[in-house]
């Protein structure tokens, strides 16, 4: 007789993997924050995908600034390691609202699929998926057709941004290379730029602060290492494609056209690092590329607290960002 099946890998206690290859989620998630909201946006939820199921949730301000004015369009990936999330977790719910609000954007927060029941690249396509259907409204807006928040003068689709945060914002750098410059394949939908807030890359070679940097309260090697056991291709290492964009099997990004990115990172995130070379390579391949450091921040410090003074830094630029 046989052994019951045990754990092989344990997410947090939120995801189990057990030897049999199945999985338990666990839905009695402690939370370390609370919804912050203040009433300047109202939110409600539309399902974007029928075959998986996908849901992805809208943001707008209660009051905008200006009531004639059409408003840009945000997408807001999440993080989660590719793992776990969602648009419901407070820490997603309280950042968006916060977008929207301090923004004066349509935000666009779309779940995806996660691992290890769903290995990439099921999220990058869902992220793609979600955009199309951002696409599909905009040519229903022609006859009236679309959703009551994305009706024609409402929203501006001639000004869409990809604001991803950790393995959000490795979804947004494959959203830049896939859409290309102008996003053609997305008429009349044209995103303008994409924001990068730490994104969540990898490598098997570690970098100095990956290496030597110490732990963060949230985030330290071991979870790295386990969320990319969990969300690379099976028989795959983090190297790659998916994982690390500048990688030995990687495509060559020197001729790629991409639109203006932006790039948020902590100073004392454990990914810093990586980050920066990320940043550092596209800055010599030419591209419109911005990078910021915020001193003394750990991973998820926007998402986290996005009322705080430092978030109401990140928003500034942001601002600029979408504005110039």
């Amino acid at each position: 007789m046989g052994s019951l099946p045990h754990i092989v890998e344990d997410c947090l206690g939120i995801v189990q993997l057990f030897s049999d290859g199945s999985v338990s989620r666990s839905d009695d998630v402690k939370f370390p924050m609370e919804v912050q909201d203040d009433g300047s946006a109202v939110w409600k939820d539309c399902l974007f995908d029928k075959e998986h199921n996908l849901s992805l949730r809208l943001y707008k301000p209660r009051s905008p600034s200006s009531a004639a004015a059409a408003l840009p369009i945000l997408y807001f990936f999440r993080g989660g390691g590719f793992c776990v999330g969602s648009r419901t977790w407070p820490n997603c719910h309280s950042c968006c609202l916060r977008l929207a609000s301090a923004l004066q954007v349509l935000v666009v927060a779309p779940d995806y699929r996660l691992a290890p029941e769903h290995r990439l690249p099921a999220a990058v396509d869902d992220a793609f998926t979600a955009v199309k259907w951002l696409q599909s409204q905009a040519l229903l807006s022609d006859d009236g057709a679309a959703d009551e928040w994305l009706a024609k003068g409402s929203v501006d689709y001639d000004r869409v941004f990809v604001v991803g945060d950790s393995s959000g914002g490795n979804l947004a750098h494959h959203l830049a290379v896939e859409l290309r410059r102008g996003s053609p394949s997305l008429t009349p939908v044209r995103v303008r730029g994409y924001v990068l807030m730490a994104p969540f890359f990898g490598g098997r070679v570690r970098t100095k602060s990956e290496a030597e940097g110490p732990p963060e309260k949230f985030l330290n090697n071991e979870i790295l290492d386990r969320f990319w056991r969990l969300a690379v291709p099976a028989g795959n290492t983090v190297d790659h494609p998916l994982a690390n964009p500048f990688g030995p099997l990687s495509p060559n990004l020197d001729s790629a056209k991409l639109d203006p990115i932006l790039v948020l990172v902590g100073g004392s995130e454990v990914m810093k690092d990586r980050i920066e070379e990320y940043s550092v390579k596209f800055k010599e391949m030419g591209k419109e590329i911005e990078y910021v450091v915020f001193e003394g921040e750990q991973h998820g410090f926007f998402v986290n607290q996005p009322f705080s003074q430092v978030a109401n830094k990140v928003l500034q630029k942001i601002n600029q960002f979408i504005n110039k």
